[in-house]
């Protein structure tokens, strides 16, 4: 009998001691090791002040990022206890910042309410930081402790005296290198969202924060939570009726909701437990979503808005225009994984349904000409969205191969193992041409769009679907759209998008992103969207060929060349300039190009910037531009 390679003896099983195992796999405990995974390190400790919030301990609280990228994060809260533990016999400081699976929120009784639920959050953004450091005042004291790479350097010692009133924590990190890419940084915009989106939801609370590295900063404090976010969305948007709030306590689980329709076509709809933004909805949601739908169309019958001939509307129908909010405090909450993106408890739906069924009902009673107003809106979104199933029918479901509209547009690939195909979708039959020749036709298909799409956050999805480039563009991918969605029919697993470096090519990439983000989102939330980079210069010398991708770029290479003045520059202002040698060697060659995949950090910022700058409102759109008009670079006029 053969032995198998290598031994399996009682000396290969590894134990991991204290936080070993968080590095060797943060993606367990952060997500991973990106810049997603590293923006989640201060989510994590913020989160712990704001639970000091909800426990009605904490009023304000503070971020900082200092010029090294370290982050400090200070609140008013209790601080955390520093007196000695009875179980593991050291400063209870210390098991809470070197031991998973320790916190004061397994029903000790010091939070009733929190997101941070495991133990994990903070010891694990001390287990991947290079170091550590807390201050905690309580009791009349400072005390202080420093960490490296989640090991103690000390034990907790006083530092400082305090006045008898004054208690809080301060967490201060730096990211170890070791685990994230050192070119890594925080981005401003992206905290800014989460943290404000923290304040809406944690009414009462004053969260400031200070990037140092730029000298920019930011105040949140909302008086009116999660009525004020609703108002924020729809800032930009007619309006069909006065925001509905919604609060009630059942069974120790309170409820939290607001809901107001406008006139866009599409949906905005959050959801947080504990103050935690729950990306992948959960048990909150579908309750908040199912009692709208049965307390319109209960209404709509009582009231003989809808005939006895005709259908109930849809959870679609119900939902076209709507913006809402809901927010859950649960004292024992059930997330689907540490990183907390879907709620699963059981009675939460049940909770919901029934406080916002019983609310809205009322709401609609009370206010006949809101309540009409929205069954006009649920009666256009149905008989839409019948138009579009009997285009679907006719478009969707037919495959490429199958359908007469893309023969003389879809250059197709030989490859039939979607992840290893991509999608090119390029600006008019000049780029088309060269990216056919240039391609490598065994896994790159080419789909040139003729002009430009219809802007998809001003129409209705049947009138999308009469639009022939969107049509070719639905039928190349095979996924279907709306409720015929399936990321199983996909046909490329890289969509690229390919314009030119001008007015005109930025203005199309902008209509597809807003085609994919409001109609395909599961496209971009999966990582199958990317925008292709194009060179913005050829710089020749003598036989020497070099492409520049920037205005910084190219500078920096004509610096390095001895005789500069001799170089001979040219600016791509399309793709149809470069023959398909080029376009393939810059653009198209796996092992040279630059693609940029397109992600959505905050989809409720998204939502509103693609709603302001695409919609039909004028005045926040000319705001924006008069607001950066100045920051504006090589405008092409």
């Amino acid at each position: 009998m053969t032995q198998p390679n290598g031994s399996y003896e009682a000396d290969n099983i590894q134990v991991l001691e204290g936080l070993e195992a968080v590095r060797r796999r943060p993606g367990m405990y952060v997500g991973g090791t990106d810049v997603k995974a590293l923006h989640h390190l201060v989510y994590e400790v913020v989160d712990n002040s704001i639970d000091e919030a909800l426990a009605g301990a904490c009023t304000r609280i503070e971020i900082y990022i200092h010029p090294d990228s370290s982050v400090s994060v200070t609140d008013n809260g209790r601080g955390i206890p520093v007196g000695m533990h009875p179980q593991m016999k050291k400063s209870a400081l210390e098991v809470v910042m070197t031991t998973l699976h320790a916190g004061g929120k397994f029903g000790g009784g010091g939070y009733k309410v929190s997101g941070g639920l495991h133990g994990v959050g903070v010891s694990a953004v001390n287990a991947l930081s290079e170091w550590c450091e807390v201050e905690v005042t309580r009791e009349g004291k400072v005390h202080f402790q420093r960490y490296e790479r989640g090991r103690p350097k000390e034990a907790v010692k006083v530092i400082g005296k305090a006045k008898a009133s004054e208690s809080g924590t301060k967490t201060t990190f730096k990211y170890d290198t070791q685990i994230f890419k050192e070119e890594m940084e925080y981005h401003f915009n992206t905290l800014v969202q989460r943290f404000r989106e923290m304040a809406f939801v944690t009414r009462g609370v004053t969260i400031f924060f200070e990037d140092e590295r730029t000298n920019k900063e930011m105040t949140f404090y909302f008086e009116g939570g999660i009525t004020s976010f609703v108002r924020y969305l729809n800032r930009n948007r007619e309006t069909l009726h006065s925001a509905v709030y919604i609060e009630k306590d059942i069974e120790g689980i309170g409820v939290e909701a607001a809901i107001q329709y406008t006139d866009a076509f599409t949906e905005s709809v959050y959801s947080f437990a504990n103050t935690i933004n729950t990306v992948d909805g959960g048990t909150h949601m579908t309750g908040l979503r199912s009692s709208l739908t049965r307390v319109i169309n209960d209404y709509a019958r009582k009231n003989g808005l809808l005939k006895d001939a005709d259908p109930n509307f849809t959870g679609d129908d119900t939902r076209e225009g709507l913006t809402a909010i809901v927010s859950v405090k649960h004292p024992d909450p059930q997330f689907e994984s540490q990183t907390k993106v879907k709620l699963m408890n059981p009675e939460v739906q049940t909770y919901v349904t029934q406080v916002v069924g019983e609310s809205f009902s009322t709401f609609l009673e009370e206010n006949p000409q809101a309540a009409k107003a929205i069954i006009a809106k649920c009666l256009t979104s149905s008989r839409a969205r019948d138009a579009a199933r009997k285009a679907r029918d006719l478009v969707i479901r037919k495959s490429a191969l199958e359908s007469l509209t893309l023969p003389g547009k879809l250059a197709d690939c030989s490859e039939r193992d979607s992840t290893k195909t991509e999608l090119y979708i390029v600006e008019g039959d000049s780029a088309g041409g060269s990216a056919k020749q240039g391609r490598d036709r065994h896994f790159q298909a080419i789909l040139p769009l003729r002009g430009k799409i219809l802007n998809t956050e001003r129409a209705r999805l049947d009138k999308i679907l009469g639009n022939n480039e969107v049509k070719s563009l639905i039928s190349a991918l095979g996924t279907g759209i709306g409720e015929g969605f399936d990321l199983e029919g996909l046909r490329y697993g890289r969509v690229i998008i390919m314009t030119d470096a001008d007015v005109d090519g930025a203005h199309i990439r902008t209509l597809l992103l807003t085609f994919f983000f409001r109609y395909m989102p599961t496209l971009i939330d999966d990582g199958h969207l990317y925008i292709a980079q194009p060179p913005l210069y050829r710089i020749a010398y003598k036989n020497n060929v070099k492409y520049s991708y920037s205005d910084k770029e190219k500078d920096k290479m004509l610096k390095e060349m001895a005789s500069a003045d001799k170089a001979s520059i040219q600016r791509y202002k399309g793709l149809g300039e470069m023959n398909p040698e080029q376009l393939w060697e810059t653009t198209m060659n796996p092992e040279n190009r630059t693609l940029l995949l397109v992600t959505v950090d905050d989809a409720a910022e998204a939502d509103r910037t693609f709603d302001m700058l695409m919609g039909d409102a004028v005045d926040p759109r000319r705001r924006f531009i008069q607001t950066h008009a100045k920051a504006v670079r090589n405008l092409d006029i």
